[in-house]
């Protein structure tokens, strides 16, 4: 086989023998942990002999044999492979004795290093194997899986490959199921970028030699990301130890992770899971150098509310002091959350993408605004990247690229860049979902220039800090009413609450509620008559009050009743008396209450003067209520005017349709 798309092929037609007995959408939980489970069996190949040995010669005499046997686990270079297997069977022992190919499965299965049990036991492999042989489908499955033509021996597919081949199975499997392709991992070349942006060349020293550098993903899927973030410091200085962390939520994404990290030599127990890093952080006393993620979109976190919400009241001791978003969409908790992974004593960089929810939805005081005010005032936001539309497998939407960090070059301290690369794609010759553009290297190296220029252009725009803060001031007008008694307004009695009540029964004996519903429509009509007596239209309180309260003083209604009353008699009027007080003051009308979004570096008392106060003379602003809230609305500040097409041109245009319609018209009448 000499590609990989032969390869991915081959595994992918394996799903054919599972039609009839398993439903389209479960192909995955078979086909994915075989696959696993046959690189474990290539990658063991070399020195299984040895293992066996070890195993055969120290496993009467010795409790605890595992450092023996991870000892004896080496490739051809003599590195440890960090598991072992010390079951006699592989996979071409096992098509041997077709009669008892589960049971010894399953011992083949016992006998791995407790790391991979882990793995298969969160692909629920024993569940399939018991459910294959049922079938008789498992010996024709490890028959296929052993053909020559599938070989994934490490000599045969390199790590990178075999991570290549994994995704893009999980891709087919999902596209096939209806589910989010894109849910757990990210297209390469938007991973390149982010990679490059992390590390791209801004005051953090890779060039030393032996650093330890820690590298982190909260929603790791299969672990693109952290490898790609490894393989670019190799690139850059080998002599620098990369460390990956990682956490996934789904079991099976969760399982082929730490199974691609256990292959390349990783240490697999970095990789945590299968739960939610929102409400169950497995790093908790962890802080990284370098952190990059594609947190899931628009997600929900419901399940994750209670524990979310009880850390959130911790403040800043806990990892969401800056507030929590709208229940609706986690993805600001991931960036809290990667924030507050940060190291205190040096330099942190973050690559994540979001779609633009984050960016401006919630106005001020909101939680997603309190975040981003947090974000934005601690100068942690470096830049924002717009990418083009239909980059990801599951979505056609433009995403933005923000990368953060807790030391800003000199340059843009304050500052937040702003780069427009929505432009920079090439089209693909073929679709993959909704995936139908991508990046080049040249459109790469375009964007990561635009970043590295940090002067404005038709593509860069470069903003204070502060250019994104408003106030939002409330702005109050008078309370001017008229009062007048008539048909239409006494309608709107049936909403005051008191008046409604008075026909509602609460008894559960049917005659006695029909009795007390009718008694109460009875005064609800009498109340009518009664203000129907008032035939002149006021323009005071007071007055009309007196009138009303004649009016209904059988009734012994209460002052607050009076006072809805009054208010669903009323409609404003610029020409009546300010409603005030007790003691004189203006009372406002919460009808005509507005906010007025005032930008931080503007004088409130001015802009105040200037845009309201030629429009409402008698306005105030009532700024107990002000509020701080940020927010970037990023199409906006790239927004280019193109002016309408000439009528002329349009009319040119129907015409010609017009014709065309008629012609066609005239060729079928013509016809029959």
């Amino acid at each position: 086989m000499g590609n990989f798309q032969e390869k991915v092929t081959f595994i992918w037609d394996l799903a054919d023998l599972l039609r009839g007995s398993y439903k389209r959408n479960e192909y995955q939980k078979v086909i994915l942990p075989f696959t696993v489970l046959k690189r474990f069996d290539s990658v063991l190949k070399y020195s299984k002999p040895a293992v066996l040995e070890a195993y055969n010669k120290f496993n009467d005499s010795i409790e605890n044999l595992d450092p023996i046997l991870q000892g004896a686990a080496v490739d051809k270079e003599g590195h440890e492979l960090g598991f072992y297997n010390y079951s006699e069977y592989d996979f071409k022992s096992l098509i041997e004795d077709p009669d008892h190919i589960e049971e010894n499965l399953m011992h083949y299965l016992d006998s791995f290093s407790p790391n991979v049990q882990d793995i298969f036991d969160n692909f629920y492999i024993k569940n399939h194997i018991s459910r294959l042989s049922k079938a008789n489908l498992l010996y024709l499955l490890i028959k296929k899986f052993t053909e020559s033509k599938v070989d994934l021996h490490p000599d045969k597919v390199s790590n990178h490959e075999m991570g290549t081949i994994f995704e893009e199975l999980i891709r087919k499997f999902s596209e096939q199921s209806n589910e989010e392709a894109g849910e757990h991992f990210t297209p390469r070349d938007v991973v390149k970028l982010m990679t490059n942006l992390i590390f791209i060349e801004n005051g953090i020293h890779l060039k030393q030699e032996n650093l330890i550098k820690k590298i982190y993903d909260p929603a790791c899927g299969t672990g693109g990301m952290l490898t790609s973030c490894k393989n670019y410091i190799r690139e850059l200085n080998n002599s620098v130890t990369a460390v990956l962390y990682g956490q996934e939520v789904n079991e099976e994404i969760y399982a082929i992770c730490k199974a691609d990290m256990l292959i390349k030599g990783e240490n697999s127990d970095n990789i945590k899971g299968p739960s939610s890093t929102l409400s169950d952080d497995q790093l908790p006393d962890d802080h990284f150098d370098f952190m990059i993620s594609n947190p899931p979109y628009g997600r929900k976190w419901e399940q994750d509310k209670e524990a979310v919400d009880k850390e959130a009241e911790r403040g800043f001791d806990g990892r969401f002091g800056a507030g929590t978003p709208r229940i609706n969409d986690g993805q600001l908790l991931f960036l809290e959350h990667m924030l507050s992974k940060m190291k205190t004593d040096e330099k942190s960089r973050i690559a994540v993408i979001t779609n633009g929810s984050p960016l401006f939805t919630g106005d001020a005081g909101s939680g997603e605004s309190n975040i981003r005010k947090w974000i934005i005032e601690n100068d942690y936001l470096e830049a924002i990247i717009g990418l083009p539309d239909q980059l990801f497998y599951n979505t056609g939407i433009r995403t933005y690229i923000w990368v953060l960090t807790n030391e800003k070059p000199k340059e843009r301290l304050g500052k937040i860049q702003l780069v427009d690369a929505s432009t920079k794609y090439v089209k693909m010759r073929k679709s993959l979902g909704n995936k139908r553009h991508q990046l080049s290297s040249e459109n790469i190296q375009d964007i990561l220039n635009l970043y590295e220029k940090f002067e404005e252009n038709d593509e860069i725009k470069i903003f204070d800090n502060e250019d994104f803060g408003y106030t939002k001031v409330t702005v109050e007008r008078p309370l001017q009413l008229n009062f007048k008694v008539t048909d239409e307004r006494l309608e709107n009695l049936y909403a005051v609450n008191a008046y409604s009540k008075l026909a509602k029964s609460k008894s559960k004996d049917p005659e006695l509620k029909l009795k007390e519903e009718a008694e109460g429509k009875k005064k609800q009509e009498e109340i009518i008559q009664a203000l129907k007596q008032i035939n002149t239209t006021y323009t005071k309180w007071d007055e009309f009050e007196k009138q009303i309260k004649k009016a209904l003083n059988q009734f012994k209604i209460s002052p607050a009743f009076t006072k809805n009353i009054i208010l669903a008699l009323s409609e404003h009027d610029d020409k009546a008396d300010y409603v005030t007080d007790a003691k004189g003051k203006k009372k406002p009308d919460g009808k005509l209450r507005d906010t007025e979004k005032i930008p931080l570096k503007e004088n409130i008392d001015e802009y105040f003067k200037r845009e309201v106060l030629p429009y409402y003379h008698d306005a105030w602003m009532d700024r107990k209520k002000d509020k701080i809230g940020y927010e970037i609305n990023f199409t906006q500040y790239f927004y280019k005017y193109e002016p309408p097409r000439p009528l002329e041109e349009i009319e040119k245009d129907i015409k010609k349709v017009t014709a065309e319609i008629q012609e066609l018209i005239k060729e079928d009448m013509d016809e029959t």
